[in-house]
């Protein structure tokens, strides 16, 4: 499995644009070919930034991903309401207590 966490500082005249589009793209980022899982979460004390967590069978369902059509029409609309340089990290899950 790969992990993909992304924060995203969104513009304060955005979020709700940002959340909303979200809402909007949520299915269809998530019943991508290789997506296993998808959550959205937003920072308590600044609320205009935002982490996504999203699961993957393989690094290479995660390019795939960035290479779509579904992609390059969400990263534009969001890459628009940044307020800074958004930050990616791949991290491998060591335990898991459900």
């Amino acid at each position: 499995m790969f992990i993909r966490i992304v924060k995203l500082s969104i513009a304060d005249n955005y979020t709700q644009a940002f959340l909303e589009m979200f809402e909007n793209k949520k299915k269809d980022i998530r019943n991508f070919p290789g997506c296993k899982y998808l959550d959205l979460y937003r920072d308590k004390h600044n609320t205009n930034v935002f982490f996504t967590y999203s699961y993957w069978d393989a690094e290479s369902d995660l390019e795939a991903y960035r290479h779509s059509a579904l992609f390059k029409v969400v990263w534009a609309k969001t890459k628009a309401m940044f307020s800074a340089k958004p930050q990616a990290w791949s991290v491998d899950r060591l335990q898991h207590l459900p």
